[in-house]
């Protein structure tokens, strides 16, 4: 069993945040939130969609890279069923990302006709990036300006304010800081958000963290953290007890031969973030049972289907 972790975790600020998103609204077409492929139900605020109202929404799975490629195929099957449009990217290389003005305009096809009708046809068209911190909101936007327009960095509650951005074809999008909600709901939500950085790792016991991560792997990925750590899983180890197996390979050990646990952890948590341990996702769509195939030979590239058009996604 994994350590239930208490993670405090709503910063004073989000307050203000949420009020200007509220704000700005009125001005915008479209609402686009960005989603951590990884955990697409975790990484999603349920505040938005009460937010949005009836604006047009757009969900885009940043990160497929690192994310299960069948996992990533439901929950685009998912979200589009719910009535978003959806799309994956991998913003860092920019795959996947050149599709979304065509996206958007694909969603406001009517509003464009409208302004067509009324000699408006040059109009622009607003756009809200919203999401959680730490999925890579920053980085998308940069990508679709073509330049490090937006401040982006790999820790969360860097984008300390909005910020509007001009796209070619008479598009415009907004970009806004990371929102968390008050309360969590689910029983891993936090934890799950908390493996992927969304959360300040020093307000967090890094060790009981990444000792639960272990265990995740080990339930779920088995032979990738058998393979990437060199650590026994015969016997059923506790997360923690891997946590220190994989201390002892990787030779980190304090005076007297204690186990640097806290370094060990740190690792393990860097270098699942950064996909080294391969695709993974943690969470699959509610209605669907399947579990990720661990023993699927491992796929290291961009994921295949990224700039697929979109009658190929399932």
């Amino acid at each position: 069993m994994s350590e239930s972790m208490n993670i405090h975790w709503y910063p004073g600020h989000m307050a203000k945040t949420k009020r200007e998103m509220i704000e700005s609204l009125r001005l915008v077409d479209v609402v686009c939130e960005i989603v951590d492929a990884r955990i697409p139900a975790a990484s999603r605020n349920p505040d938005f969609d009460q937010l949005a109202g009836t604006k047009p929404r757009m969900i885009v799975l940043n990160r497929a890279d690192q994310a299960d490629s069948d996992a990533t195929r439901l929950w685009m099957a998912y979200f589009k069923a719910r009535g978003y449009e959806a799309m994956e990217t991998d913003s860092k290389s920019g795959a996947g990302v050149t599709r979304f003005p065509s996206m958007v305009r694909t969603l406001l096809s009517e509003k464009l006709k409208n302004y067509e009708e009324k000699g408006q046809a040059g109009r622009s068209l607003r756009v809200m990036i919203v999401g959680v911190p730490n999925v890579g909101k920053s980085t998308f936007i940069n990508r679709l300006v073509g330049r490090h327009a937006a401040k982006a960095e790999d820790r969360p509650g860097v984008t300390r304010g909005k910020q509007w951005f001009s796209l070619s074809g008479s598009l415009e999008v907004l970009d806004t800081p990371g929102m968390l909600w008050p309360k969590l709901t689910g029983a891993h939500t936090g934890e799950n958000l908390a493996f992927t950085g969304a959360v300040r790792d020093d307000i967090l016991d890094i060790e009981m963290l990444a000792g639960n991560l272990m265990q995740v792997l080990a339930k779920h990925y088995p032979a990738r953290l058998s393979e990437r750590y060199r650590v026994e899983l015969s016997d059923s180890p506790t997360g923690y007890e891997l946590l220190e197996r994989a201390a002892k390979k990787r030779g980190f050990l304090l005076p007297g031969g204690i186990c640097d646990m806290q370094r060990m952890a740190r690792i393990l948590l860097d270098e699942f973030r950064a996909g080294k341990l391969g695709r993974i996702t943690l969470e699959f769509p509610p209605d669907k049972k399947k579990q990720p195939n661990t023993e699927k030979p491992e796929d290291t590239n961009k994921p295949e289907d990224v700039d697929k058009p979109e009658g190929d996604e399932a």
